[in-house]
């Protein structure tokens, strides 16, 4: 394009002025001499939101397994058009662009002013009848209007990248006359591991079964099997598995292991991610492994929050984060994007967890959000994600009596705020069970009064507890 300066010693290979040249080339695979499947396809680098970037070293064999086995599952042909839509630094972009050129396929190219652009995106697939379609989850659900009406029809749409709620599967569902597919695969798996055909008879959309030649388990520290409906990490085996990173041996030794349970020579990849196996045999994903926190001695999966809570049905999305007050406590904070003509009350979806949740994984406060902020990749922003305000959360009424002013301002250092109303509920303002042990020895020691610590929970707030 215009304005674009290459350097003047940069190779170019001018396709025009060998086209010539073209019609000598055989039309099967050419005999390149000491070529095989183990040569690189492709080297892309992962996120560096952990670290370093890491240069992820992809074979030929991985590649076309993938190619081969999303051709035959879905039953892609040359009649399909694929939209090229994922940017080409993220993996997922790689079989956009391969399959369709492997099967002949047309490949329809987003213009990149329109890659950020919901309306402008469907406007594409509509207009240049795209059949098959990928996006992330929190792109999908920008694409979809509130209104209920249909944006676009393909004939599959796939997500992969952030869990898939089947709030927000269902909505897609008249998008896609073949159906909603969820992928999920590292990187360092060659893009796809699992798969899943989306179905409404689930509260969640699991991960799937492993795609053609690859092996899936989920293990504990010491790389044993654990029983199905037991947390562990994921590990991947097979033919997706990538040669390593590149110029980093001790990583590449650390995440990638031999493989116990393979052929001798064989490895797992360890991917960080925490899941576990369903009675049906298929693959639940809880989060990732780094992102479990220790809180008031409780290990938490803020994964496992997330999860639960867009099983509401008036959650379309929704995110789980950690964060500290002004006193440096850590809480839980959940953030929900409502479903279409959806009238959530943050009260009732915390009641919603706590009915479904030990204590220590109730959040301290859901925070409801027009949508979530996004990367450049389409994913969540975790960064991006607004502190709470529990100050904001207060009443009005203020306390008349003595004792009522002196519980509010017991309750109010108590939660590290500026004060507290009448009315205002302990928990629901980040209180907790050590808050409240807390609370009610400081009660004891105002107030000349012996509590127990279940009072607090049978009356959280100042109105209440005073009588």
């Amino acid at each position: 394009p215009d304005g674009l300066a290459l350097p003047d010693d940069l190779p170019l290979c001018r396709l025009d002025a060998e086209r010539p040249a073209w019609a000598n080339q055989p039309d099967t695979a050419p005999d390149v001499p000491n070529l095989t499947p183990d040569h690189l396809a492709y080297l892309i680098y992962t996120s560096g939101s952990t670290g370093k970037p890491k240069g992820v070293m992809v074979e030929h064999r991985s590649l076309a397994n993938h190619i081969g086995w999303q051709t035959e599952t879905f039953g892609l042909t040359s009649a399909d058009r694929f939209l090229q839509r994922t940017p080409i630094s993220f993996d997922a972009s790689v079989w956009e662009l391969w399959t369709p050129l492997a099967i002949g396929a047309r490949l329809v190219l987003l213009p990149n002013s329109a890659n950020r652009d919901p309306l402008a995106i469907a406007e594409t697939i509509r207009r240049q009848e795209a059949s098959i379609v990928q996006c992330v989850p929190s792109l999908l659900d920008a694409l979809l209007p509130d209104d209920g009406s249909t944006p676009f029809r393909c004939r599959y749409l796939f997500c992969g990248g952030e869990p898939l709620s089947t709030a927000l599967a269902e909505r897609a569902a008249p998008l896609a006359t073949e159906g909603v597919v969820n992928l999920y695969g590292p990187t360092e798996a060659t893009i796809d591991s699992t798969a899943w055909r989306c179905t409404g008879n689930t509260a969640w959309q699991p991960l799937g079964r492993p795609i053609a030649n690859t092996r899936v388990y989920v293990l504990d520290e010491r790389l044993q099997p654990v029983p199905a409906g037991t947390p562990g990490e994921i590990h991947i085996a097979g033919a997706g598995v990538a040669r390593g990173y590149l110029r980093r041996p001790g990583l590449t030794a650390e995440r990638f292991v031999a493989d116990p349970f393979g052929p001798p020579g064989s490895r797992l990849y360890r991917s960080g991610d925490l899941g576990r196996w369903c009675n049906d045999g298929t693959l639940e994903y809880l989060g990732r492994i780094d992102e479990q926190v220790k809180i008031r001695g409780f290990r938490i999966e803020p994964g496992e929050i997330q999860a639960t809570l867009e099983r509401h049905p008036q959650v379309a999305q929704a995110a789980v984060t950690v964060r500290h007050d002004r006193s440096g406590r850590e809480h839980v904070i959940a953030y929900a994007v409502a479903a279409p003509t959806a009238d959530l009350e943050p009260a009732a979806l915390r009641r919603f967890l706590a009915e479904r949740l030990p204590e220590h994984m109730v959040p301290s406060a859901v925070l409801r959000l027009a949508a979530l902020p996004l990367t450049p990749n389409g994913k969540v922003d975790r960064k991006a994600l607004p502190a709470p305000d529990f100050t904001a959360q207060t009443a009005t009424r203020e306390p008349l009596t003595p004792r009522e002013r002196t519980l509010a301002a017991l309750f109010a250092r108590t939660l590290g705020l500026d004060r507290v109303g009448m009315d205002d509920n302990f928990f629901e303002l980040g209180g907790h069970s050590l808050l409240a042990t807390r609370l009610v020895s400081d009660i004891r020691t105002a107030l000349d009064v012996a509590l127990p610590v279940r009072a607090l929970f049978e009356a959280p707030s100042v109105a209440r507890l005073a009588r």
